[in-house]
């Protein structure tokens, strides 16, 4: 068997080894749905472009460079359909790489700028002033924390979340901290449901992978159900010592209620127009039953009313 060292655009092969970066079903669905769209595009950009340029030039001329649109049009798009899984895995990573040509680009104009013993003493301030800052150095922490719960999260969607019957995982928006951990954003693709993520043991695997104590699925929007968001928790922000003002705005000493007046009633508060509590069981003659409501057509009513009782003495 034949070893090749050769690479591809969607895979690497190291020593007979295949190295996937796209999976196969994805890889499939994306050249189909890019030859589609080439045929779509080209037919209506030609046509379009074609009929347009017929009113100023010859219309075999017009033909001619209606067609050369659309063909350069629908390879645009299919170019940008079959990349799309690549694109998408550079905006998991956008942060990191913008942190790393941050870097690399910042260090080496700083060498160059300045001496190396001043490059040093530059570097330590920016490294060594926010990490003995207590507020930065929450804040970076954060921040560290937010980018690694957006790489879990789709190592979860990829290994155990249901997905879609072309291989389809939700796609990572946002991810920023809160007080009790992190919130991030996902915008499911056709086939997925927010039901997929609140399947039974779906969320507390999440919480696992995340390194977490909890993890919650809600929906992020009132329009649209794709939009979701996951909030996960490594804290109990309740549980600490609040800082309040509230109690440095009461006097030390309080001065003494114990005179009459203190029990006086508020002003303007008359009690005699408040009406007293309804209870069922009360009644007009304090006997403890139930008085009749004459309204009530069970309540039995005399057969005769105008009848005297000294008639019958």
């Amino acid at each position: 068997m034949s070893k090749s060292n050769g690479r591809r655009l969607f895979g690497s092969h190291t020593r007979g080894q295949a190295v996937t970066v796209i999976e196969a079903p994805t890889r499939y669905h994306q050249r189909r749905k890019a030859i589609i769209a080439f045929w779509i595009t080209a037919v209506i950009v030609g046509v379009l472009a074609g009929t347009v340029a017929a009113h100023s030039m010859h219309p075999i001329l017009g033909g001619l460079l209606g067609i050369l649109l659309g063909a350069v049009s629908g390879v645009a798009v299919a170019v940008l359909i079959i990349i799309w899984p690549v694109l998408r895995m550079i905006w998991h990573w956008l942060p990191e790489i913008l942190l790393g040509l941050f870097l690399v680009y910042g260090w080496t104009w700083l060498m160059s700028a300045t001496a190396i013993w001043a490059s040093l003493l530059i570097l330590a301030v920016i490294v060594g002033g926010p990490s003995a800052y207590g507020p930065t150095r929450r804040a970076i922490k954060s921040g560290f924390w937010c980018l690694t719960v957006r790489h879990r999260l789709r190592m979860c969607f990829a290994a155990f979340v249901a997905h879609n019957r072309h291989g389809t995982l939700p796609f990572i928006l946002l991810a920023r901290p809160t007080p009790a951990g992190e919130r991030v954003w996902l915008w499911l693709r056709p086939g997925l449901s927010l039901h997929d993520l609140e399947q039974p043991g779906q969320v507390a695997k999440l919480a696992v992978a995340c390194w977490a104590k909890d993890a919650r699925v809600s929906p992020a929007s009132r329009k649209y159900a794709a939009f979701i968001r996951i909030d996960i928790t490594r804290r109990e922000p309740l549980v600490h010592t609040v800082k309040s003002r509230l109690p440095d705005r009461v006097p030390a000493t309080m001065p003494a209620t114990t005179s009459a007046s203190a029990m006086v009633p508020p002003a303007g508060v008359n009690l005699a127009d408040v009406p007293p509590p309804r209870n069922a069981r009360a009644s007009d003659d304090n006997t403890g039953h139930r008085p009749r409501n004459p309204r009530n057509p069970s309540t039995p009513k005399p057969l005769f009313t105008d009848v005297d009782p000294s008639d019958y003495a």
